[in-house]
């Protein structure tokens, strides 16, 4: 017969509530909410990725530049292309490499990160309101932590290497 403490743990384990990865689900699927509120829809979340870490890299090709966003590269492709087809990025074939491309950012896609800089600034805020100064420090050291020591356990790494050097 399971003991008392067995039984809460059991109980426990049954409530989704208690499991780290449906509160993630969860933080994400308001994260998104948010994002669509404050940013519009211009561009999704990973269009955003994408574009602003361009912006800090410009003529990276599409893999190094997908392993900035920590998004598969297969994803990284299409979303390359979606940009290019709204004129907010340049996909250039490499001469010493045709089968790589250059990338950068239009002065169109410069122009509307600047816009969604406000935006931006007000989804983080949003998002962490309901924490104190000194829980959103903690809670951004953690979850950045978090992050990181579980970065080789993602079905699309941060390219770290890549990263540091940013």
């Amino acid at each position: 017969m399971p003991t008392e403490k067995a039984h809460d743990s059991e109980a426990r384990m049954r409530d989704l509530y208690q499991h780290p990865g449906h509160l993630l689900r969860r933080a994400q699927q308001i994260s998104v909410s948010l994002f669509y509120d404050e940013m519009g829809d211009e561009l999704t979340p990973v269009q955003y990725a994408i574009l602003s870490r361009l912006a800090e890299h410009p003529g990276i090709d599409q893999v190094s530049l997908a392993g900035l966003a920590a998004i598969d590269t297969s994803t990284g492709a299409a979303v390359c292309a979606r940009l290019e087809e709204k004129g907010l990025l340049e996909r250039k074939v490499l001469p010493h490499n045709r089968r790589q491309r250059a990338l950068s950012i239009t002065p169109a896609g410069a122009r509307l990160l600047g816009e969604l800089v406000p935006g931006a600034q007000r989804l983080r805020d949003r998002l962490l309101a309901p924490l104190s100064e000194a829980e959103q420090a903690q809670f951004m050291d953690l979850l950045g932590k978090l992050v990181r020591e579980n970065n080789e356990q993602s079905r699309a790494p941060l390219a770290l290497k890549v990263a540091r050097e940013a």
